[in-house]
């Protein structure tokens, strides 16, 4: 793979309150066309081909856009070993067969966000629900590579059916997502609508052992919404052999790798982004084609074991949050290395049997603690104009769940897309002081607020006052000898449109016709009596609706 990112497209993620013309204004400019992911406020820009990195730099830092990023490669984390039988060391090491007591995941999806899983696996078929291949927006989620099935066997193979392998939760379903190309790269979009599709199809987890996705602002917004739904996302720490400067996150469990001895393996990448630690070495799980099985190493197994832990966590106690589940899984890790959270196990190595004891006897305690707010930008006293980007700065000790933008006790923008940011129209607001307030609220529904009072100052648009008169004319007659029946026809045009125009029609200053339009006609019967022969003036006003008037006349000679 020699490309670090997709040709031809970005992914953005506008302000909250941006006006869509807006927004598309902006890409238009780049000849870009959005695609919305899901039900986020995430979009995939379609570009030019061998634009997308120009058009990156211009729009990375544009101030009504919360970011744009380019649509990176990111590999599987794997190191295939020898097929050779060796026995599952992992499951006691972590006290599976403690928690197995408990509950083995029924109930709980897990999202395999990889290169497809086989569906004909004895080992899987049974448990895989409908998923969706995001790399070709189709139904076929067959595996290309083999990477997702061995995944997919490590967090879920079936548990007590008497063959092959048994997953850490072996009652979950899988849902298989592929999310790659034929040689199993992904990509930030790829993974991005992976995640938002298994929030909004009912998985519980999502596991994406793919390297630095942490880096994305796109797949840490994705992940912050799936833990809004009330799910998480595993992730693997990757095989770089060294210490890596991936984002720390809290939006998603990235995890390292450890041995048979609960030592870190040399392969597995760390760094101040690892959460926790969880077996990676010689995994023996499910092999794409032919129901086969294999042993396998990499964070690439680790991350799914992990997965498999929370799915336990989860079916032994349903109520437990997102952040319930994150805080018991931290609490009960077994710690390795030095006190408390580091680089190379985070807060230490996966123990399934502590996590699902804890989970199983945790009772949630009501949380009335309200998120704090602060508005960055633009400052208290500030003057502002047009299209103003609403910086804010917002904590909360369990999860957020929205934030409102207030404009003079008027609700003007609601943002649910983590990190929080608007732009606000002013053009539509009086000049003069005016309010902004920000609300939050966190997922307990406690809500707090912060406000500034600026000063809009929009160019004022002097009212439009209509001095030009209408552009009237006499089509027929036309100066000269005139007789019998004499078809009469004016017209007129007003810079304020035909409709406000006033016809009328005189014949030596008597008035003759009237009417409202751009034309009027009568028959004068110049044989009538009281019309003498000789020298007559037909004049034609036009007054539109300010009031302005204007007149012509032309003068013809009635003869026998």
């Amino acid at each position: 793979m020699n490309e670090e990112w997709a040709r031809g497209r970005i992914l953005v993620m506008p302000r909250a309150g941006l006006p869509a013309h807006v927004f598309a204004s902006i890409l238009k400019e780049h000849d870009g066309k959005a695609r919305k992911i899901g039900q986020s406020n995430l979009y995939v820009v379609a570009l030019p081909e061998y634009t997308e990195e120009g058009v990156h730099t211009r729009l990375e830092h544009h101030p009504h856009l919360k970011f744009a990023e380019l649509d990176r490669v990111v590999i599987p984390a794997l190191i295939p070993n020898d097929p050779v039988y060796i026995n599952e060391w992992h499951p006691p090491k972590i006290g599976a067969p403690s928690a197995w007591n408990i509950t083995q995941g029924n109930g709980i999806a897990i999202a395999i966000l990889d290169s497809g899983v086989d569906n004909s696996h004895p080992d899987l078929a049974s448990r895989i629900v409908p998923g969706w291949n995001l790399y070709d927006n189709n139904s076929d989620t067959s595996d290309v590579v083999g990477h997702g099935t061995s995944v997919a066997g490590t967090a879920a193979a079936i548990s007590n059916n008497s063959i092959g392998v048994a997953g850490v939760a072996g009652q979950s379903r899988i849902m298989p997502l592929q999310a790659t190309d034929t040689m199993g790269y992904g990509y930030y979009s790829t993974i991005s609508q992976g995640i938002t599709f298994a929030a909004d199809h009912g998985a519980r987890i999502v596991n994406a052992s793919f390297v630095g996705i942490t880096s994305s602002p796109s797949v840490q917004s994705a992940a912050q919404y799936m833990k809004d739904k009330g799910g998480l996302v595993t992730t693997s720490a990757g095989n770089t052999f060294g210490n890596e400067n991936f984002a720390i996150t809290t939006t998603m469990i990235p995890v390292s790798a450890t041995d048979i001895n609960d030592v870190k393996t040399n392969f597995s990448s760390y760094g101040d982004f690892v959460a926790l630690a969880a077996p990676g070495d010689g995994i023996w799980t499910t092999r794409w084609g032919g129901g086969n099985y294999w042993s396998v190493s990499g964070t690439s197994f680790a991350s799914p074991i992990t997965a498999g832990v929370i799915a336990l966590m989860m079916a032994a106690n349903p109520q437990l949050s997102s952040n319930d589940i994150e805080n018991l899984l931290f609490a009960t890790a077994v710690d390795l290395g030095t006190p408390g959270r580091d680089p190379y196990y985070g807060y230490g190595r996966v123990d399934a049997a502590a996590a699902v004891h804890a989970a199983l006897n945790f009772i949630p305690e009501a949380d009335t603690e309200s998120p704090s707010v602060s508005i960055l930008d633009p400052l208290d006293g500030a003057t502002v104009t047009g299209l103003v980007p609403v910086d804010i700065e917002v904590m909360d000790n369990i999860g957020l769940d929205r934030a409102e933008l207030w404009v003079n006790n008027s609700n003007v923008a609601v943002d649910t897309s983590p990190p929080f940011a608007f732009s606000w129209d002013s053009s539509g607001t009086a000049n003069g002081k005016t309010d902004l307030v920000v609300r939050v609220f966190d997922t307990a529904n406690n809500t707090t607020s912060s406000r500034v009072q600026v000063t809009v100052d929009n160019p004022v648009q002097q009212p439009f006052v209509d001095t030009a008169p209408p552009v009237v004319e006499i089509i027929n007659p036309i100066a000269g000898n005139v007789s019998g029946n004499v078809a009469i026809s004016i017209s007129a045009s007003d810079n304020s449109g035909a409709a406000g125009i006033t016809l009328s029609i005189y014949i030596d200053n008597v008035l003759k016709a009237t009417g409202n339009g751009s034309t009027l006609g009568m028959n004068w019967n110049t044989r009538s009596k009281g019309t003498k022969l000789g020298t007559h003036t037909i004049q034609a006003i036009a007054k539109d609706a300010a009031g302005n008037t204007r007149a012509t006349h032309v003068s013809v000679n009635v003869v026998k």
